[in-house]
């Protein structure tokens, strides 16, 4: 089953360049950083990891155990500045834990191996 996608590609392709470019109105950070979750979730389908970005969005992702109930085991939070960053390379995973920029707890809350995403439309 894959995720249903709610923000138009081309949109959501464009406010990331945007933002990348220097844009820094809410309406366009809000697309850019939801676009980029969505792209997360469908093409890391799952329910393992929790990745929020307030007061953005959150979605799970990550093949693995379901969560069901209660705080995820495996979480990530970061600011849109970070996720972007982190979503379209111009950080490393790494660099964020280390300066603190992502906090994430549990065994499986590591996103280096799925980061960058393919995110252009």
């Amino acid at each position: 089953m894959s995720v249903r996608r709610r923000i138009d590609p081309p949109a959501g392709s464009a406010a990331v360049d945007a933002v990348i470019a220097g844009a820094g109105d809410r309406d366009t950070v809000a697309l850019a950083v939801r676009y980029l979750l969505e792209v997360l979730a469908s093409d890391f389908e799952g329910h393992t990891v929790e990745v929020r970005v307030p007061p953005w969005g959150a979605v799970q992702a990550i093949e693995g155990p379901r969560h069901t109930r209660g705080t995820p085991p495996n979480v990530i939070e970061t600011d849109a500045a970070t996720w972007i960053a982190l979503a379209t390379g111009s950080l490393r995973w790494d660099e964020a834990v280390a300066g603190a920029a992502v906090a994430a707890s549990g065994q499986r809350a590591d996103l280096r191996e799925v980061l960058p995403l393919s995110w252009r439309a």
